[in-house]
């Protein structure tokens, strides 16, 4: 069959090459995928990590790493694992990522935790039963802490926590969860700037009116709704109250955390929850009043 030529060819050339064009781009764009445009950011935006969660692990590392890591009926995990000796601090859930350290959970409004929260597990063995059958909190060592507030300092600056979103196992979860127990030292969370503190001269100056006059349930329940807890609103000392009142002197008040309310509870109540009752350690370290931004 003789070639063709002439205008029918150039036709029939131009379109074989639109159609190859056509077919490279069809090809181009399922290689590359969907194609983004990045030019443009909101500044209308926040981390999704809106609390950090301290927890210890009630355990040795190895039962711990084995707790967090494998599937079991009751799959547990944590963002971080700080080890005791040696000490180590281990990723085993991407920030990106949702780990099961929360459960069922409430603080400053916010339930379910879990999908909201950045948590780190510590190796402690918890409350442990001494010779007399005393159930004694364990210490956690010096480097551990340290390992502990430096990993704090690095998740809250990359996501902008709030210092009054940096919570306990036991804050968000009173009465079911006592970690990370009387005996981890918050305080040096408060003087490394991570958190606010209640101010001491305040807390002596209120002292002594609850002393002469305590307060009653409904006061206490709505001191503690205010600081953050999901606590029981019956207007009695009720069991959910108490243990709430126990989860706030942990903090606050560790050498005592009997859940019993008492004029230096009440006191540091009324303070943490005083526009100027609450100090924000500085790098100069002078402080500085706090109040809490929500």
């Amino acid at each position: 069959m003789p070639m063709i030529t002439g205008p029918i060819s150039n036709c029939a050339q131009r379109f074989a090459l639109s159609v190859g064009i056509a077919t490279a781009l069809v090809l181009s764009g399922c290689a590359s995928g969907v194609r983004i445009d990045t030019s443009y950011t909101s500044e209308n935006q926040d981390s999704r990590a809106l609390f950090l969660v301290l927890h210890y692990t009630v355990g040795n590392f190895q039962s711990a790493l084995g707790m967090l890591t494998k599937p079991s009926n009751r799959a547990v995990s944590s963002h971080y694992l700080v080890r005791d000796d040696p000490v180590i601090t281990y990723r085993l859930v991407d920030e990106n990522n949702r780990a099961w350290h929360a459960g069922p959970s409430f603080w400053k409004g916010h339930t379910h935790l879990n999908a909201s929260s950045i948590g780190i597990e510590i190796v402690n063995p918890g409350a442990v039963k001494d010779a007399e059958g005393k159930l004694r909190f364990s210490a956690f060592s010096e480097a551990q802490i340290d390992a502990v507030v430096a990993l704090c300092q690095d998740i809250v600056k990359r996501h902008k926590i709030k210092p009054e979103n940096i919570v306990g196992h036991a804050d968000i979860a009173p009465g079911r969860k006592q970690d990370p127990g009387p005996m981890f030292p918050w305080k040096r969370l408060a003087q490394a700037g991570l958190i606010a503190w209640p101010d001491a001269l305040k807390v002596a100056d209120k002292i002594p009116a609850y002393q002469a006059h305590l307060p009653d349930a409904t006061w206490f329940q709505d001191k503690l709704t205010d600081y953050g807890f999901n606590t029981s609103r019956s207007g009695e000392f009720d069991a959910m109250t108490l243990e709430t009142i126990g989860a706030f002197q942990m903090r606050y008040r560790p050498d005592r955390f009997d859940g019993l309310p008492d004029a230096q509870t009440a006191a540091l109540l009324e303070v943490v929850n005083s526009p100027d009752g609450m100090v924000l350690t500085n790098s100069t370290p002078a402080t500085q009043p706090y109040t809490s931004r929500w």
